[in-house]
């Protein structure tokens, strides 16, 4: 018998969270219902042929900032959101600083949703803030339904007399016994304020502004001292951990050593520090500026050694988008510019292309990092990360052999810099679909702009 589904993807090379199959998916009501070999279709069944190509779960990229409320000239939910559903990125989670008020109260998080709704292309859930003075507020936060609280260990930079705030000792320590107590998840931009406010005052006391002495002022101590001291804080209060942008092999083997004595955590890298090093830095200039900083080609090939084994946990962009005078004016020193790389409509093409296509690794590998292991850490496994019956039919088509240079023009942020702007990729996303709907193809570009949905987090869903 003929079966009448809505969509029905056929023939891809269709990567399943252990192996690749040559099969067909069909949608029904935004879900997958069925796998199998040359499924059986009634007449008006809606076809795409994905012969050719692989297909993945749509990427979760658990690390962007939309900067709305207030700063949505900076990059918004509408231009953000477009820009990852063409990089094949179904579902994203907006941090809570660069918007004015921060999401670190009930007040700001109302804000936050409002300027999100109808405005996303794909779906998204939202990180609530721990900065000084909001112990009384988590609770509140996580009963509204944020995936987790993020804090800062060095000052964040930023705008605005409201803007987000780097934690004192006693606040980071009350604030993961209170987030214990509620299940919930702390995540960590691990940098030593007491290193490199020291090394940056001596820098620029002395003249010192290059991109290698931006670098030399975040040094890989300062990641390891955070790291370290956090995990002490992490093992006394039991609270679970999540580590952003790691970018040392360092300071990864000293989160998987503490996830092997049973401490709930786990690191996250980007692909900036993947493919692109310290001498990228120094060329492109601060455009390629970011904390912590790009490292050495070394450093690099030891992240990728971590990688291979199985100790880093997700992949995420840390999409950190400003206005281009903020990054290119003639006269901005390094220093003063802006640090944050605008990457996240690359970052599925440029990890498979470096991990897959270059190095050799096995595309679930890669697709693990950008989709499963995202999807288990954060409590929506239930509905996303994997392509597997009952979940939504979050999809990304690749064409994995074709060749392109990526230009501004290409690029949907609202301000078209990126350190990869050409960059030759060996892949490209030919289509992406977020609970069975085509959002965005190669041909058209984004199709639907606004169907997106807040994925709650309920409280049930922190103990993982």
């Amino acid at each position: 018998m003929k079966e009448s589904y809505e969509l029905v993807i056929k023939n891809g090379n269709v990567v399943l969270p252990d192996q690749v199959l040559k099969l067909d998916i069909a949608v029904s009501e935004g879900k997958i219902v069925a796998l199998g070999e040359e499924l059986s279709l009634a007449p008006l069944t809606k076809v795409i042929d994905a012969e050719g190509f692989y297909v993945l779960p749509g990427m979760i990229d658990m690390h962007v900032h939309f900067n709305e409320p207030t700063f949505g000239h900076w990059e918004g939910f509408r231009s953000g959101s477009a820009a990852l559903a063409a990089g094949g990125c179904t579902t994203y989670a907006d941090m809570p600083l660069n918007g004015n008020p921060p999401t670190v109260n009930e007040a700001g998080l109302r804000q936050k949703v409002d300027a999100a709704a109808g405005n996303s292309a794909v779906d998204y859930v939202l990180w609530g803030g721990l900065v000084p003075g909001n112990l009384d507020d988590l609770e509140v936060l996580a009963a509204a339904g944020v995936t987790g609280f993020k804090a800062f260990l060095s000052n964040p930079g930023g705008e605005g007399e409201g803007r987000f705030r780097e934690v004192d000792e006693d606040t980071l320590y009350q604030g993961m016994q209170r987030i214990a107590s509620l299940g919930g998840i702390l995540a960590l931009h691990a940098e030593s304020e007491a290193i490199t406010a020291v090394l940056t005052a001596d820098a620029v006391r002395n003249g010192r502004t290059s991109a290698s002495d931006f670098a030399a002022c975040r040094p890989a101590e300062a990641e390891l001292e955070a790291v370290s001291r956090a995990l002490l804080y992490g093992e006394r209060t039991g609270c679970r951990l999540h580590f952003v942008h790691i970018s040392t092999a360092a300071a990864i083997e000293k989160i998987y050593e503490a996830k092997l004595r049973g401490l709930d955590v786990s690191a996250e890298t980007c692909p900036h520090y993947l493919v692109l090093t310290e001498n990228d830095m120094k060329a492109l200039g601060p455009v390629a500026k970011c904390a912590p900083p790009l490292r050495s080609a070394v450093e690099q090939e030891k992240l990728w050694e971590m990688l291979a084994q199985g100790k880093i946990d997700l992949i995420a962009s840390d999409h950190s988008p400003c206005p281009t005078e903020l990054k290119v004016k003639p006269d901005l020193s390094f220093f003063a510019a802006w640090g944050g790389i605008s990457g996240a409509q690359s970052s599925l093409e440029l990890m498979f292309h470096e991990g897959v296509n270059v190095r050799g690794l096995d595309v679930t590998i890669i697709s693990s990092l950008l989709a499963g292991q995202p999807a288990k850490r954060f409590g929506i496994e239930h509905r996303k990360g994997a392509i597997a019956l009952g979940l939504d039919a979050d999809l990304v088509l690749l064409n994995p052999n074709t060749t392109y240079t990526l230009t501004a023009e290409d690029l949907l942020y609202r301000h078209k810099h990126s350190p990869y702007i050409g960059r030759t990729l060996s892949c490209k996303v030919v289509a992406t679909i977020c609970r069975g709907n085509v959002i965005y193809t190669s041909e058209e570009g984004v199709i639907s702009e606004g169907g997106g949905q807040w994925l709650r987090i309920r409280k049930e869903q922190y103990s993982l």
